[in-house]
């Protein structure tokens, strides 16, 4: 007789355990499925909203229409944000390799959909209705409380987005797959950029409707700086303008020339602090000429200020520096204007014109001052009556606050603070916890305009852990000094020859670096040197003397513990395009 196998007992646990291995693949296999269909889409709407904001970027200079654009992106970073908060895909952020991929995306899309909702979107509506046109005067007078309406919302916007924008920065990048680590980072990118344009127009919207009278009378005086002789912040100040503003309406009340100031210059106009007087003695509080010397406006800008008061009976509330440069950006928004002379001033010609032509036409310096003012007259009319292209002017305004060639000083503390960290300030170079920052700043020696024909080159490099160089070349381009009127090569009045510069470069280290070494090389004679100490920076300052077609070469070696990176800020001269570079690592030694 033959009997039925005996069933094992082991048979329904091992069927158990089967059934549950495959329930778990089934499960894992589903959970993967989910996740990374959830995860395509959600990277989708990310993609669409990016794109959407690269085409907002396109309207940067007209910010109603630019926030309108982002405000409809909303749709995208709130399904990317649903997509990716789940509970399947909560619960396997928790899982080894794959968690730390869905913690990026979800953390990604959830900083984007915060920024939308509570920086584009409330900031969309209260700008409604500010474009570029109605940015330009009407009657002559710009409509400040329209700018001040939006100041609530920027403040808001420009709050949520450096939340976002942190939030995304401190993403752990190594574990991440290369493509969404790439994604990370520009999205990084992209909330700080977005972060710090809404941090300007919060400052804009604070401090501009003041400054244009919005709360009452206020008065500004204008420096204009001539690059054709050196200061550390531009140029010597040869003419000053005061611009008298009242619920937006701007008017030009009076104007004077450097020499007009020698009758109140009788004794310095403030106290500098030691430490500056060690390098710059006080010259920079005796004459207006040289408001602009110390490369730190905060200290200059008072000092014209108490020129003005003596010698007007004005005291301003605030003051703001330009230079030639910066008069041919404007001239691209506003178009040439006429001269009283019969010239036409242009965007092209603006910079030669009032730099070197006006001294081979003009041998008095009364007639070249009087150039001068009819220049800025010209330009600030244009402006007043409504001539400029408004995107173009907020261009023209920007480009030069980044070179550095716009400079402005408010009396009152709280106006002056919305400006910090601006390079609007003027202020000495700063530094952080990774970035060591240069300062080199040109001062002229001859007494003369002819720094047009000096040319500047600067180079920082990072020379391995704690240690960096600098590296400055002057160079001159002058004709025969025969070719020029003597009012340009100073007619040896000062000790140098005609045709001969004799040049300051005083080059602030980072704080806390020390010089490790320092050379020079030179066609002409052996260079000096001095030194000081300003606001705790090491300062080593150079005197150079170059002939026409001579150049000179300065390398200093610094050590600077916890810094990985270096860069420079230095004068700026009249050409756009002589600003410090990265070059490579040269010894002083």
């Amino acid at each position: 007789m033959i009997r039925p196998p005996r069933r094992s007992s082991a048979t329904p646990a091992a069927s158990v355990f089967a059934w549950t291995v495959v329930g778990v693949l089934v499960l894992g296999l589903a959970a993967a499925a989910w996740i990374g269909t959830r995860g395509a889409l959600a990277a989708g709407h990310l993609a669409s909203a990016q794109a959407g904001v690269s085409a907002a970027a396109a309207d940067g200079d007209d910010l109603a229409a630019a926030l309108s654009r982002l405000s409809t992106v909303g749709a995208d970073t709130r399904a990317a944000r649903e997509l990716t908060s789940d509970p399947i895909w909560t619960a396997s952020m928790a899982l080894p390799w794959v968690g730390p991929q869905l913690d990026a995306l979800t953390r990604t899309a959830a900083a984007i959909d915060d920024a939308v909702a509570t920086a584009f979107e409330p900031l969309a509506e209260a700008s409604a209705g500010l474009s570029p046109e109605s940015l330009r005067p009407v009657g002559g007078a710009f409509d400040v409380a329209r700018l001040a309406e939006v100041a609530p919302a920027a403040s808001t916007a420009a709050a949520a987005l450096r939340a976002a924008a942190d939030d995304v920065a401190g993403i752990e990048r190594a574990p991440l797959l290369g493509r969404l680590a790439d994604a990370v980072t520009a999205s990084a990118q992209q909330l700080d950029t977005a972060a710090d344009d809404a941090d300007a127009l919060r400052r804009a919207t604070l401090l501009v409707p003041g400054m244009l009278g919005a709360d009452g009378p206020r008065s500004t005086l204008v420096l204009f700086e001539n690059n054709a002789e050196w200061r550390s912040l531009g140029g010597v100040v040869g003419a000053v303008a005061q611009l008298d503003a009242d619920d937006g309406r701007l008017t030009l009340v009076a104007q004077a020339s450097s020499p007009e100031f020698e009758p109140v210059a009788t004794s310095p106009a403030g106290e500098l602090p030691a430490d500056v007087q060690s390098i710059y003695d006080t010259r920079p509080a005796r004459f207006v000429q040289n408001a602009t010397q110390v490369p730190d406006f905060s200290v200059g800008a008072p000092v014209a200020r108490e020129l003005w008061r003596r010698l007007s009976g004005t005291e301003v509330d605030a003051v703001v520096a330009v230079d030639p440069v910066t008069l041919s950006y404007l001239l691209r928004a506003t178009g040439p204007v006429a001269l009283p002379s019969g010239d036409q001033l242009t965007a092209d010609n603006t910079v030669s014109l009032l730099l070197d032509e006006v001294y081979r036409r003009y041998s008095g310096s009364r007639e070249q001052d009087a150039f001068f003012q009819s220049a800025s007259t010209a330009v600030f009319q244009a402006i007043a009556d409504g001539r400029a292209d408004p995107a173009a002017l907020i261009d023209a305004v920007r480009r030069a606050g980044l070179e550095r060639r716009l400079l402005a000083w408010n009396a009152d503390a709280a106006q002056q603070a919305l400006l910090d960290g601006t390079t609007l300030q003027g202020a000495l170079p700063a530094s952080d916890a990774g970035t060591g920052v240069f300062g080199v700043y040109l001062n002229d020696g001859t007494g003369s305009k002819m720094d047009y024909y000096l040319h500047p080159q600067v180079e920082t490099a990072s020379c391995g852990e704690g240690m960096a160089s600098v590296h400055v070349t002057l160079r001159s381009d002058a004709p025969d000094p025969a070719t020029l009127p003597s009012y340009v090569t100073g007619g040896g009045e000062h000790g140098v020859p005609p045709g001969d510069v004799l040049t300051g470069v005083y080059v602030y280290l980072p704080p806390g670096a020390e010089i490790v070494g320092q050379r020079t090389t030179s066609d002409g004679d052996p260079p000096g040197f001095a030194g000081g100490v300003h606001d705790g920076r090491r300062v080593l300052k150079w005197s150079v003397q170059l002939a026409p077609g001579e150049s000179a070469d300065l390398d200093v070696t610094v050590s600077v513990p916890g810094v990985t990176a270096v860069s420079a800020v230095s004068t700026p001269t009249r050409i756009p395009d002589e600003v410090p570079r990265a070059g490579t690592c040269r010894s002083g030694e």
